[in-house]
């Protein structure tokens, strides 16, 4: 299966992963050492990142990842794409549409994700 492929896979499990607030299989998709830079700038590290699902303070109702486009650096990939999200977050609602930026990585044969990097997507 090409790169492309197995990093659309990839994005494809975390999607559904995510809106299923499924922890066991958000952490096996990610690294140990797994970053995600959010749409307002803060960090959030693996451990940070999948507490917001085990404590249930973020509820993601729907996410379409799409426009992805892929670049193959052989053991490493960068996607970017579109992320649309209706999620709520400590009861609040966290809608949006924004510019996601994957990085994968190719780990003892899998592919992983070492990074998300999020921005709004500004209206017209």
């Amino acid at each position: 299966m090409s790169t492309q492929k197995q990093v659309l896979e990839l994005g494809r499990r975390w999607a559904e992963a995510e809106q299923n607030a499924d922890v066991a299989a958000l952490e096996e998709l990610v690294t140990d050492d797994f970053t995600l830079v959010g749409p307002a700038g803060f960090v959030l590290h693996k451990p940070e990142w999948l507490d917001r699902y085990r404590t249930g303070s973020l509820t993601t109702h729907t996410l379409i990842w799409d426009e992805v486009e892929i670049r193959d650096y052989g053991t490493t990939a960068v996607a970017v794409g579109r992320h649309t999200q209706k999620a709520e977050y400590q009861g609040h609602p966290a809608d949006g549409r924004f510019r996601i930026t994957h990085i994968a990585v190719l780990r003892d044969g899998r592919w992983l994700l070492a990074g998300l990097h999020m921005s709004p997507i500004a209206g017209p």
